[in-house]
This record gives C-alpha cells, sequence and structure tokens, in this order.
C-alpha cells in the first residue's frame, strides 16, 4: 500500500522547484534589466523582460532594496559556483582562473549603480559586502592554488589582493567608452605566469 503522503511530498518539492526556477528567471530577467538600464530602471521593464506581472515581482521583493540586495546575492552565487565548474571543465587550471577572472570582471562593470546603492543607509546593504568576499575571495583562492600547484603562475598570490587589484582596474570602465578594463586585466592575469 502507497503512503499517500508520498505523493503530497514530491508536489511540495515540485512546488519549491518550480518557485526556485521563477525566483531564477526574476533575477536573471533585473540583472539583465540592471545593466542596460541601472538599477533604477521601472519594475514594468524587469517584469516584462521576465514574461511576469509586476504583481508577481512585488510578491517576491516587496521593495526594490530587496529586489538589488537578490539581484547582488544571486550574481555572487553565479561567480561563486562557476569557480569548481571552471576547474573541472576547463585545459588547465590558469585558463580557468582566466576564465573565471573574465566572469568577475562581467560582474564588476555590469554593477550600473549598484555601488551608490550599496553605499546607502539601508541597513540590507550593510552585509552585502562581507558576504561577496566571503564567498568569492575562497574560489578565486581556489583557483590561485590550483594554477600555481600546476606550475602555471607563481605561488603564494593571495586571492584578496588580485580581486582588489581586478576591481580597481574596472572602476570607471562603464562610463568611458576608450577604456577596456578586460584588456588591463587579462595583462594582469597573463602576468601570473611563471616566467622560470
Amino acid at each position: 500500500m502507497k503512503d499517500s503522503g508520498e505523493g503530497t511530498g514530491q508536489a511540495a518539492r515540485s512546488k519549491r522547484a518550480d518557485a526556485r526556477r521563477n525566483e531564477k528567471t526574476l533575477l536573471d530577467a533585473a540583472a539583465a534589466v540592471f545593466v542596460t538600464s541601472g538599477v533604477e530602471a521601472p519594475v514594468r521593464d524587469i517584469a516584462a523582460k521576465a514574461g511576469v506581472g509586476m504583481g508577481t515581482i512585488y510578491r517576491h521583493f516587496p521593495t526594490r532594496a530587496d529586489l538589488i540586495i537578490a539581484v547582488y546575492r544571486h550574481q555572487v552565487e553565479a561567480c561563486a559556483e562557476a569557480g569548481p565548474a571552471l576547474l573541472a571543465s576547463s585545459a588547465t587550471p590558469h585558463a580557468a582562473l582566466g576564465r573565471w577572472i573574465d566572469l568577475f570582471v562581467d560582474f564588476l562593470v555590469t554593477k550600473h549603480g549598484l555601488a551608490a546603492v550599496l553605499q546607502s543607509d539601508n541597513a540590507g546593504f550593510e552585509t552585502l559586502h562581507a558576504y561577496f568576499l566571503d564567498r568569492l575571495v575562497p574560489v578565486c583562492a581556489q583557483l590561485l592554488d590550483a594554477a600555481a600547484d600546476s606550475g602555471e603562475i607563481r605561488s603564494g598570490l593571495d586571492a584578496y589582493e588580485l580581486m582588489r587589484g581586478v576591481g580597481n582596474l574596472c572602476i570607471g570602465a562603464e562610463s568611458d567608452p576608450h577604456y577596456d578594463a578586460r584588456r588591463l586585466v587579462g595583462l594582469l592575469v597573463a602576468g601570473l605566469r611563471r616566467t622560470d
């Protein structure tokens, strides 16, 4: 005899999976709209991009700050999850590091308006920088260690310093069409290679 609670459990798991998928769709749409229009973009633009009604967005994210924080966390998680996946799929650890740094650059230069919002007085934004560091520094360190262990780059490189350097190279990239942050970051990553 089959337990009737089993079907209920499967339905609940399926509903949770659908909710996560829907939230991911909303966050991806919001991130894309933020890239083109900034974080003050109308919610109706995000709803249209996600293919949902505005009420759906407000149900998930009652305030703009809630939405911005969720997009930021979603992008940090995607960048964090990419590190191990790139190590597993790239030809070499240095290639994985280079591809991950490219994703990190994309994350940094597409946060139109986010930096100013993050420095506002909203208490929800206070912990995001620590979250960013807690999630991404270990991933960068793992990639650096793998590349050093393979002999491709010098050992002893600090992940935080590298990420800070990449971040500094990206400052102003979104507002100056003549500045190619990705090219300069590529030179930085190439300079990590061992020459001996």
